[in-house]
């Protein structure tokens, strides 16, 4: 795809010929109108999904002063813990498509019995997987190479959050479902509530504040557990009082259809393999970096950490702008579709482009937030600025994945992502830490080139404009 593609011209867009209508890159509906409706959504999503992540960074600030090995546990856990998590995304992306299409077909009573049978099925999923993920985690922390004090915290922090699976599955729905009826506001708020309440929790539960019992690990899981339950409680309640737009009640609860949730599941089973698949990579490359010691997973794991929240403003904006992008569909305006995705990828490429040089040019001071002794600082620093060089292809893969979710279309990332994950990241990071002999920064080498590869097979897959013909 020539890079013009991605950037504002004058031409007709090739996707204006899918409608009987004209839509240049010039006209207002193109700019001020598309850039307007994709900030309302984007930006409350930003907001809330900062929020959401700075509880799992705020985990990681405060477990950081426990020691290197209690973060070390908590990077041990996080790569499992995204490979479970995973079976969210088959329910997850399937009600993101199906709850935006109904919406913006006008459709009411339908957009309402999606929502429902979306809870349903994320709380079937939840309990599924949660006793599975109990029962595995000692044995695959030991996989990976967990021993000892490193061993043992992660799997005392792990079994709580799948005990809390049960909440954290639906949690996400309340988000989405709002987002899916155009109100990211009402999101953001409950987003917010809920992060609040962790980060203020946590040091109470870790370090045994007010006569709090020290559960340390376990004080930052159970702040995590605590919080989902009720955010999900009180969305619950909101959605069931009519405090939205769509309202759950029995009645609807009722008409809750098992084929719709497999159509649900349908859409999202892809997206749920292309995540399954990515998660299974960390936890297969964690074990390649887990060769240099504990330091360098250490300064691996915090470095992930705040590299997932700066990405929040690029992930708001494909939370935005998936919802609209069904909405559009939905309304049979696959021109609009396609202008709406475009737009959101140049906004993402600026912001993470910003975001690149920032980190880079402050590396050494955001990595004394986590640590500040020696070797952490040295591996820290390298780290971040390697991994600056990557953040504008994260934006490319966020966002165009987003748009195909948006549109139902959930093979295309599930493909990317397999080959991303095992044919260019494993073995270029095996190839430039250990055959080359470059250490810890050719790890993050091998990062960088396999997202620059991977990112050039989404735009390729994306300018093809099929996902704008998928029917949901």
């Amino acid at each position: 795809m020539p890079a013009g593609d991605l950037t504002t011209g004058s031409s007709v867009l090739p996707g204006a010929s899918l409608e009987d209508k004209s839509i240049t890159d010039s006209s207002p509906r193109s700019t001020r109108d598309i850039y307007r409706s994709i900030w309302r959504m984007g930006y409350p999503s930003m907001i809330g999904f900062a929020a959401t992540n700075l509880y799992t960074l705020a985990d990681m600030f405060w477990v950081a002063r426990l020691g290197p090995e209690q973060v070390a546990a908590l990077t041990f856990f996080a790569a499992f813990y995204w490979a479970v998590s995973s079976f969210n995304m088959i329910a997850g992306t399937g009600s993101v498509a199906v709850i935006a299409r109904r919406f913006g077909e006008g459709d009411m009573r339908r957009t309402e019995i999606a929502i429902g049978e979306a809870f349903i099925l994320k709380f079937i999923l939840a309990a599924m997987v949660c006793g599975f993920g109990y029962w595995l985690t000692p044995r695959i922390m030991v996989v990976l190479g967990a021993e000892g004090v490193v061993l043992r915290d992660a799997v005392t922090y792990g079994r709580i959050l799948f005990f809390g699976m049960i909440f954290n599955f639906p949690v996400w729905t309340v988000y989405t479902a709002l987002r899916g009826i155009g109100q990211p506001r009402a999101a953001m708020i409950l987003m917010i509530g809920s992060t609040v309440f962790n980060a203020i929790l946590d040091p109470f539960l870790i370090f045994g504040l007010w006569g709090l019992p020290r559960l340390e690990v376990a004080g930052a899981a159970w702040a995590s557990v605590i919080g989902f339950g009720l955010t999900v409680t009180i969305g619950l309640i909101l959605f069931f009082a009519g405090a939205f737009k769509a309202r759950l009640s029995l009645s609807v609860l009722r008409q809750a259809h098992i084929s719709t949730m497999w159509q649900m599941m349908k859409i999202g089973i892809p997206s749920g393999i292309g995540a399954m698949s990515f998660s299974l990579a960390r936890m297969a490359v964690l074990p390649l970096i887990a060769r240099f010691g504990p330091a360098v997973v250490a300064v691996y794991g915090a470095g992930n950490r705040f590299i997932e929240f700066g990405e929040i403003t690029v992930v708001g904006l494909e939370l935005g702008m998936s919802p609209l992008i069904g909405h559009a569909l939905g309304a049979k305006d696959k021109a609009l579709a396609w202008l709406t995705a475009r737009r959101a990828i140049e906004m993402g490429l600026a912001i993470m482009g910003v975001f690149a040089l920032g980190t880079f040019f402050f590396a050494e001071p955001i990595t004394m937030l986590f640590f500040r002794e020696s070797p952490y600082v040295e591996l820290g620093v390298t780290f971040f600025r390697v991994a600056a060089v990557a953040f504008p292809m994260l934006a490319v893969f966020i966002l165009i994945e987003g748009a195909f979710v948006g549109a139902g279309d959930t093979v295309p990332p599930m493909v990317i992502g397999i080959i991303h994950a095992w044919v260019l990241q494993i073995p270029l990071v095996w190839l430039l830490a250990h055959g080359l002999g470059f250490g810890p920064t050719g790890a993050w080498w091998g990062f960088v080139v396999a997202a620059a590869l991977g990112a050039l097979m989404y735009v390729s897959w994306f300018a093809r404009k099929r996902w704008l013909e998928q029917v949901v």
